[in-house]
């Protein structure tokens, strides 16, 4: 990247394990090393973020565990999501010493990412005021959910590509009464993930570097 910092791809990757690497990479960058721009699925999982509400799981944890899906805690902020093959998950390692100690511009700018990127794609996609995340229409296309560790993110954003959407029917997604929707879906065709983790990396660059933070 023209920024500084690193690209990482971890490829399917257990939730946990990536937690764990995440902690560490954070510790790393606290201590001066170049952030990280990271990419990886993960197999079905429901995370439940640090205000998930008690009706935000919609089915008992036995049934969750029946349908293949895994049930965490999660140190970011929000309310439940779900990761699945399928899904580009972005995790962002960025020290906003460096770019500006602002949370609330760094999420605009992350949504902004993910409206740019689908727009490539041509799909209009919008953020919404007071709901973290992206949407076409009034369904939900891209999660955003984050932690701060001495000015350190970690955690990011969800990108459907080709989820199994059904699997959202477990969850009210970042506890809103809104469907989930995917780049397949809406285009009717397959995309590769390739070609979205390409275009997260052009516009992630774009945007961080305008005002650099």
């Amino acid at each position: 990247m023209t920024m500084d910092m690193l690209l990482e791809d971890w490829g399917v990757v257990d939730y946990l394990t990536a937690c764990q690497r995440q902690r560490s990479l954070v510790d790393s960058v606290v201590a001066g090393a170049p952030g990280r721009l990271i990419f990886c699925e993960h197999p079905p999982v429901i995370t439940l973020g640090r205000v998930t509400k008690p009706d935000s799981l919609l089915y008992g944890r036995p049934d969750v565990l029946d349908r293949g899906v895994q049930i965490y805690p999660v140190d970011r902020g929000g309310d439940v999501t779900l990761h699945a093959p399928g899904q580009l998950v972005v995790y962002v390692i960025m020290d906003l010493n460096l770019y500006g100690r602002h949370l609330k511009v760094y999420l605009e700018k992350l949504e902004q990412v993910a409206v740019d990127l689908l727009k490539d794609f041509g799909i209009l996609a919008v953020s919404i005021p007071g709901k973290r995340g992206v949407f076409v229409a009034k369904k939900k296309i891209i999660s955003i959910g984050i932690g701060v560790r001495k000015w350190v993110t970690y955690h990011g954003m969800g990108i459907n590509v080709s989820t199994d959407l059904s699997l959202f029917d477990l969850i009210r997604p970042c506890g809103l009464d809104v469907k989930m929707t995917s780049i397949n879906k809406l285009l009717h065709k397959p995309v590769d993930l390739a070609a979205v983790r390409a275009g997260t990396i052009a516009h992630f660059e774009q945007i961080f570097a305008k005002t650099g933070s």
